[in-house]
């Protein structure tokens, strides 16, 4: 086995070149690439207690498309593979009660945005 080269370049990303021609590709996407996030939490009651069953629902801002979420029986939902660019509003309705809505902005970095929603209004009929 040969052995292998670590091109550096000005603005370029490393790429591990291994002998025969093989290139690794790099870790981390080339700059201006989109990068995913995922929102996940716990739907809670008044109490602090956790909500099985309660629906979660995700509307992305820019196209008004919302998904939904049926929460595990521990009351945690998640939503993986979204847009970084995007800004989301999130809340979640169960037995008649509903969470404040709750925004997810695009200048939020985390790659993993953590967000419990309690249950507290009545819903609007």
């Amino acid at each position: 086995m040969k052995g292998f080269v670590v091109l550096v370049l000005a603005g370029v990303i490393p790429v591990a070149v291994f002998g025969q021609g093989q290139v690794q590709a790099p870790v981390a996407g080339p700059a201006g690439t989109p990068i995913t996030r995922s929102i996940e939490g716990t739907v809670l009651d008044a109490h602090g207690s956790a909500v099985p069953n309660a629906v979660v629902l995700l509307k992305d801002t820019k196209t008004l498309q919302v998904r939904s979420y049926l929460a595990q029986n521990d009351g945690k939902y998640h939503f993986y593979g979204l847009s970084s660019d995007i800004n989301y509003e999130l809340r979640a309705q169960s037995n008649g009660l509903t969470s404040p809505a709750k925004t997810v902005s695009v200048f939020d970095s985390h790659r993993i945005v953590t967000l419990n929603l309690k249950l507290k209004k009545k819903l609007k009929q």
